[in-house]
């Protein structure tokens, strides 16, 4: 059957004309549907970029579900727990019992040369400084490091020759830093303390008190080159030979408490594993001083009194 021949050209204009919408119709949805995709891509980089520290630690810690209202009873042989921001004590056991610090008083000796300041400042390292066993980093007469760099180490590692290292470059000689040390505790209102080395391996006549360790690491806790060091988990530290070996940090408290951030372990057959621990929340820091304590007691009562303390 043959159509009229205007008919017939009404017939295929409407064919067209239905073909060109359905063309049009995709191209326009095509773009946006890609246009939603790439939407999706430009948003997801900030949420990888977002820092690991902020993922981490949420704004407001959990307790602990094991919390209780009282405070937890601690095996150490010394104990204070202060708030870091008034000093105020919270909780104290034989506080001014004189005792060894052990590598406690390490942050004494950091704080020395934290305050000194030209922490870029090349260190070259002395025969005299690699005699300091038995936690040693084994840096080598002759090599060359920036001040930073071995700060790092001693907070991080707890290494005895960077400690000596440390205090020949800042005092001159060792009983010359040792003044320097005492002069600072002194400053501190820490004056039932004596010591006689930038280490803490034991030596008579050197003595703390957890009361006293409690004021240096309240000043250690307000710098802001310690604070930023002793909340490291670990670091890679390059010798001057290029050669790097990863230190990883010996307060095992901070990777059991989120809201842990540092401080410093100690440990000798005379002052017994001791951790000096602190942590803190939004609007509340503390410090939590323990000595005499035995392994695994001493993480878990510095953890305790540290959750205790923040959420009491």
């Amino acid at each position: 059957m043959k159509f009229p021949r205007p008919l017939a050209l009404h017939c295929q204009w409407r064919v067209w004309t239905t073909l060109v919408c359905v063309i049009c119709t995709t191209a326009v949805a095509a773009p946006a549907k890609k246009k939603k995709s790439a939407s999706k891509i430009r948003r997801e980089p900030a949420v990888r970029a977002m820092p690991a520290a902020a993922r981490a630690l949420p704004v407001e810690p959990t307790p602990p579900a094991s919390l209780s209202s009282g405070v937890p009873a601690t095996r150490a042989a010394a104990v204070i727990v202060v708030d870091a921001r008034t000093g105020a004590v919270l909780y104290e056991k034989n506080a001014d019992s004189q005792r060894a610090a052990a590598s406690t008083q390490k942050l004494l000796t950091a704080l020395v040369v934290a305050e000194r300041g030209y922490l870029d400042r090349p260190v070259t390292v002395m025969p005299i400084d690699t005699y300091a066993e038995p936690t040693k980093l084994n840096i080598k007469a002759g090599e060359t490091y920036q001040r930073i760099d071995l700060l790092r180490a001693l907070l991080v590692k707890s290494c005895n020759d960077v400690a000596r290292c440390l205090a020949r470059d800042a005092g001159g000689d060792l009983d010359s830093f040792a003044e320097l040390m005492n002069e600072k505790a002194r400053s501190l209102g820490a004056t039932n303390s004596h010591f006689m080395n930038p280490n803490g391996l034991p030596i008579p006549g050197q003595y703390s008190t957890a009361r006293d360790l409690s004021l240096i690491a309240r000043a250690a806790y307000a710098n802001p080159t310690i604070r930023s060091i002793v909340r490291l988990p670990n670091l890679v530290f390059r010798y001057a030979d290029g050669r790097t070996r990863e230190l990883e940090n010996t307060n095992k408290v901070l990777k059991r408490l989120p809201y842990c951030n540092g401080m410093k372990t100690g440990y000798t057959d005379a002052a017994g594993h001791c951790l000096i621990s602190s942590g803190a929340r939004p609007g509340r820091d503390v410090i939590a001083v323990v000595l005499g304590d035995n392994t695994p007691n001493v993480w878990t009562d510095s953890a305790a009194l540290l959750s205790w303390a923040l959420w009491m």
